[in-house]
């Protein structure tokens, strides 16, 4: 399993975290796969060291896998949670009051947007 955290809106437009599994499939010596997911575009990202992005929509639903530093996010609700390296992201809050993005080391950070 792979545990990814979604970012949505609610029916008020408070954004929300929420955590929930992918599945993985035994395929032998190459390893565990999920399901093919359909996706639209990749694009490739790099943020300034001081990276601080007040409250935003996602422009699109979006997976977002953090390559080489973390990040904080902020809900309109005051929920703060940090991701570290690595983690996989799912924003959906496309709509609504957004959310609020900061990087937690101060180094240029590289992450990878997947548009659905």
């Amino acid at each position: 399993m792979i545990t990814i955290t979604r970012v949505y809106s609610d029916s008020n437009g408070e954004s929300h975290f929420e955590d929930f599994q992918v599945p993985l499939k035994n395929n032998g010596d190459i390893g565990f796969l999920s399901d093919d997911e359909p996706v639209k575009s990749i694009v490739f990202r790099e943020v300034s060291p001081s990276y601080d992005y007040d409250y935003h929509n996602a422009p699109n639903r979006q997976y977002i896998v953090l390559l080489d530093g973390g990040v904080e996010i902020e809900t309109s609700m005051g929920e703060k949670r940090t991701f570290p390296t690595g983690s996989i992201l799912l924003v959906e809050d496309t709509i609504g009051k957004g959310h609020k993005t900061k990087n937690i080391e101060p180094k240029l950070r590289k992450s990878i947007f997947i548009k659905l």
